[in-house]
């Protein structure tokens, strides 16, 4: 996902710099964004990790991460020509792999936990655009967010000595991302890339304060990149 975040980076720059050096072209969709409130959808790929946070010194805890799939609504309030605040609730689904190491653990059902979560994502985000070049328009965003994870287990009462990884339902972040508006004949397309960082604990400590699972984790912060493409 790195790698397409790079990608995503340069292929913005270049279409930038394009832009730049043509001359003035006929413009598509060009009183779209004139518009109070406008809305659409998006659809996308995710990979998710954990930073974890020690108490004391131990192996470090290693997160194997998957590609995951998000897809979402979005209503969009125009406030000026370079400035929107957006609203864009939608769902991921995640999948991460954690791997754990102790002493006393001899088969695989003890040291890997396989972690699902199905977030419902509630992002509130500040939009910063440039002036448009003819149909192509790059932008920076960011805000605030709020994840509803539907898979946490955290009212199970069983921990991870029957096998079972807790996580926190509820979950605020931030986030932070850029973007590019591409209009065409007929819609507005957006390809962008976001961080979200969570800013709260999201890990059930088992019931034993000594657990090799849990014992040492001060906390466990999810961190995800997500490639979204939207429709307006």
């Amino acid at each position: 996902m790195r790698t397409t975040f790079f990608i995503l980076a340069c292929l913005i720059g270049s279409i930038a710099t394009a832009q730049l050096f043509t001359k003035e072209r006929i413009k598509n969709r060009e009183n779209f964004d004139k518009q109070i409130l406008t809305f659409g959808f998006y659809m996308g790929l995710n990979t998710y990790d954990y930073k974890f946070d020690y108490n004391e010194i131990v192996d470090e805890i290693q997160t194997e991460k998957t590609a995951g799939f998000n897809v979402g609504v979005l209503s969009d309030l125009r406030i000026n020509e370079y400035l929107n605040l957006r609203f864009e609730p939608g769902v991921a689904f995640v999948q991460r792999n954690l791997f754990f190491t102790d002493p006393s653990f001899n088969s695989p059902e003890q040291f890997i936990r396989e972690v699902s979560s199905t977030y419902i994502q509630l992002p509130i985000l500040l939009k910063v655009s440039t002036k448009r070049l003819n149909n192509f328009k790059p932008f920076v965003i960011g805000g605030a967010s709020y994840s509803h994870n539907l898979s946490s287990n955290e009212e199970n009462p069983d921990d991870n000595s029957a096998g079972q990884f807790r996580q926190k339902t509820g979950v605020f972040n931030y986030e932070m991302g850029l973007g590019v508006d591409l209009y065409l004949p007929y819609f507005k397309f957006t390809p962008s890339i976001r961080g979200v960082f969570a800013i709260t604990d999201e890990l059930v400590r088992d019931e034993n304060p000594d657990s090799p699972y849990t014992g040492s984790v001060d906390s466990m912060l999810s961190r995800g990149i997500f490639l979204n493409f939207t429709f307006q």
